[in-house]
């Protein structure tokens, strides 16, 4: 088939089944032909305009999605972007767009928000706390790490997500079981709480922005925990938090980005808030952290991040301003492991309190072992208030009274809220 230049050709890399994007209203699926290369999970959440949708194995596999691409090139011409809003697709998209002789972050620029041995060398550079860090390719590195800054420690991929592969080291013994991998590093233990920062950098200064504290940890969500996240409304705490946010980001990069940042806070009496950072995406957050900031703030996160991977800049925050409104999530974890069948799961709205919005299976669905991690979990659900306390009462009342069970597609595992 021969190329068609009349329209700019836009290939979005693209992973999620729900409605985390609205890709439609980010760009004119009309005037541009806007193709999708996604999973066969993924492949449900591709807007019907598209031009044309291509499956690979993987998103982040990047001969295969080259292959895919060269295929869509015969069709619709060279691409002028290649659009990746989940962290897994980022550095995918920098190479790929590279390749093709598009715009966009390089995938030297990306690396910075995607290592997280490089990340933490360049903000400490900058004189930002960071958790001691090192490479840990095997067991011996990992116990020098904690001889020079004790037991335990953190041993997680360089560039990982969703927890995936992060565990917490308790001595020399259970060091002996991590094993060899070039692609790990090693951070000693921080105990103080983690909180996560969300919104957009314009390259000097924060834009719509909003502070948030986990309850519990993503790590113990992947160990079966529900996994909650309640906006932070005092002002002292907001305040030190956003001038860290800015120095790391000023320490990472220049140009503008929409972010995902965790730190672990420390504010105890009348002291002022300490701030160590965790990590930093050049990302939207995941979870419900792109449904609440549409639904509750007002403005699109995804739209933010699409529109500076095309060259433009992010859409400004409603006339008002970011809506003073609270927000929160909860997410319950799948019952079983993936795909899980659904036997049981519970609807949580018109409770009082309670959430506003939910994303429960139905009894008979199956959970897909898919890689949009917290997409496809027992139950997603969703909270909006006039502060924190209310929405945190309401995150918490939710993990009680929800439950969610299920058995492997292979075997019998029920489960519900711990």
């Amino acid at each position: 088939m021969t190329a068609t230049a009349a329209r700019p050709h836009v290939v979005v890399l693209h992973r999620w089944r729900d409605a985390y994007a609205h890709y439609d209203r980010y760009v004119d699926h009309d005037t541009h032909a806007v193709s999708y290369v996604t999973t066969d999970v993924g492949a449900a959440g591709v807007p019907e305009r598209a031009a044309a949708v291509a499956l690979v194995d993987a998103t982040d596999d990047v001969e295969q999605v080259d292959a895919r691409i060269r295929s869509l090139a015969a069709r619709f011409g060279r691409p002028v972007a290649v659009v990746a809003l989940k962290e897994d697709d980022l550095l995918p998209a920098a190479v790929l767009a590279v390749r093709w002789g598009c715009a966009g972050r390089t995938p030297q620029e990306v690396t910075l928000f995607r290592d997280k041995l490089v990340m933490a060398r360049t903000v400490a550079a900058a004189g930002i706390p960071v958790p001691a860090t090192a490479p840990a390719p095997d067991p011996a590195a990992v116990r020098e790490h904690a001889a020079r800054h004790g037991w335990p420690v953190v041993v997680k991929p360089r560039t990982g997500s969703s927890s995936a592969g992060v565990r917490l080291i308790a001595g020399p013994d259970e060091a002996a079981d991590v094993g060899h991998d070039p692609a790990r590093l090693v951070q000693a233990y921080q105990p103080d709480p983690i909180h996560h920062v969300d919104g957009v950098f314009d390259g000097a200064t924060l834009g719509p922005w909003r502070l948030s504290a986990y309850l519990d940890t993503c790590l113990a969500f992947r160990d079966g925990r529900p996994l909650g996240s309640v906006e932070v409304d005092e002002p002292t705490v907001v305040a030190a938090v956003g001038a860290f946010t800015t120095s790391v980001l000023r320490a990472l990069t220049d140009r503008p980005t929409v972010f995902h940042l965790e730190v672990f806070l420390r504010h105890a009496g009348d002291g002022p808030p300490h701030c160590t950072l965790l990590e930093v995406g050049a990302r939207v957050g995941g979870a419900e952290i792109p449904f609440v900031w549409r639904d509750v703030h007002g403005y699109d996160l995804m739209r933010a991040a699409f529109r500076i991977a095309l060259g433009h800049p992010p859409p400004d925050p409603p006339p008002t301003g970011i809506r003073t409104e609270v927000a929160g999530w909860l997410l319950v974890p799948a019952p079983a492991g993936r795909p899980c069948h659904i036997e049981e799961a519970t609807s949580m709205t018109g409770r009082d309190p309670g959430p506003y919005a939910e994303v429960v299976p139905r009894v008979g669905d199956v959970l897909p072992a898919a890689d949009a991690y917290y997409e496809h979990v027992g139950a997603r659900y969703r909270f909006r208030g006039a502060d924190s306390a209310a929405v945190r009462a309401a995150v918490l009342a939710t993990a009680r009274d929800a439950r969610v069970t299920g058995r492997t597609v292979t075997g019998l595992v029920a489960g519900g809220l711990r």
